[in-house]
């Protein structure tokens, strides 16, 4: 664990830490917002960056210089909350909004905006923990999160996350990474993806859910055989209402015990694939459309969609919409929150799913 100059905005250093496996995996990682820095994965005779970031710390925590959401974890809610209110029993409750009416990710002074103390660590793991009083960003309750990021065999990346309640709460929590399987050195609409789902949930300009999920078939929206995201890019309305794909899939059923692939995303130039499971009922698909101004690993800025988010989490606006076919996203006293989501890199070609 390092600390550097740079200052966070509670006039201390972040902590910085790195994880490396032997099976060619290495992540650095920092407190503030339990923010994943970097993933170097070895390929050939060498390794690739398949994450973006910023070549200087302090631009992660400086909204004027971005807010991308690069790397972090967010909390309490991941996503979208229509209106910022949900009602539970017969008590509505009005959370901090976001952008405009709306919350997003969990507020303005949500887990991605706040230092996470350090739990326990080893060279292959390392567990954050946060506690958020009732009433913060508008959620009812006492909340104790933590997510524990573990490098292990076969190049994979695995980040679980608890959490416990002493009121009931939506809780979602998941990680906002951006990748890049080329290194950065391309578009990712270059890049192949599979989705295993069958669904997929339409918005409106605002990105709030319209209603109702629709069927992905005979749409730009249907990946369930790889293909390029080029490919249909901007084909549909629901596309360029916001110049590109940000929409949330309602995965498979096969998927929810990660007995099968969720997502399977592989480089433009066919040398790195990347596996991705999870507990979660529902992933978001982001293409980067608004990257652009970022600042750059490499220096500079990036240019929209040269990363892509895989946000792995309930359906946004879940909280409003119980009807949903998806797990309860209200997390009760007693019940604990248990999820993972698992990446594997691969140096071979993907097969089907």
């Amino acid at each position: 664990m390092n600390q550097i100059s740079a200052l966070c905005p509670d006039g201390r250093p972040p902590c910085l830490i790195e994880l490396s496996h032997i099976s060619g995996v290495r992540l650095k990682l920092m407190d503030w917002g339990a923010t994943w820095l970097s993933c170097r994965v070895s390929i050939g005779d060498g390794e690739r960056e398949v994450l973006l970031g910023c070549a200087r710390l302090e631009d992660y925590f400086t909204p004027s210089a971005q807010n991308a959401y690069l790397g972090v974890t967010v909390g309490r809610y991941a996503n979208r909350i229509g209106r910022a209110k949900f009602s539970y029993g017969d008590h509505e409750y009005h959370v901090t909004p976001t952008h405009g009416a709306h919350q997003l990710h969990g507020g303005p002074g949500g887990f991605d905006r706040r230092r996470w103390r350090m739990v326990e660590q080893s060279p292959e793991h390392v567990v954050f923990g946060i506690e958020s009083a009732d009433g913060d960003q508008g959620f009812p309750g006492n909340l104790v999160a933590t997510v524990c990021y573990r490098v292990a065999a076969d190049r994979r990346i695995i980040m679980a996350y608890t959490a416990t309640v002493d009121k009931p709460c939506p809780v979602g929590l998941t990680n906002h990474a951006y990748f890049n399987l080329d290194g950065h050195a391309t578009s990712i609409r270059h890049h192949a993806l599979q989705i295993n789902a069958r669904q997929y949930l339409p918005t409106a300009p605002d990105l709030i859910p319209l209603g109702g999920l629709r069927d992905v078939a005979g749409t730009s929206f249907d990946f369930n055989q790889s293909k390029q995201i080029g490919r249909d890019f901007l084909t549909e309305q629901q596309q360029q209402q916001v110049m590109g794909y940000d929409h949330a899939y309602l995965l498979n059923a096969e998927c929810h015990d990660m007995a099968c692939v969720a997502a399977r995303l592989q480089s433009s130039d066919a040398r790195l694939a990347m596996d991705l499971y999870t507990t979660k009922p529902a992933l978001q698909f982001y293409s980067g459309n608004f990257l652009q101004g970022v600042p750059a690993r490499q220096g500079g800025c990036y240019a929209d969609y040269q990363g892509l988010a895989l946000e792995t989490e309930f359906l946004p606006d879940s909280p409003n919409h119980p009807e949903w076919p998806q797990a309860d996203c209200w997390l009760k006293p007693g019940e604990t929150y248990q999820h993972q989501t698992i990446l594997e890199f691969r140096s071979s070609a993907a097969p089907s799913i």
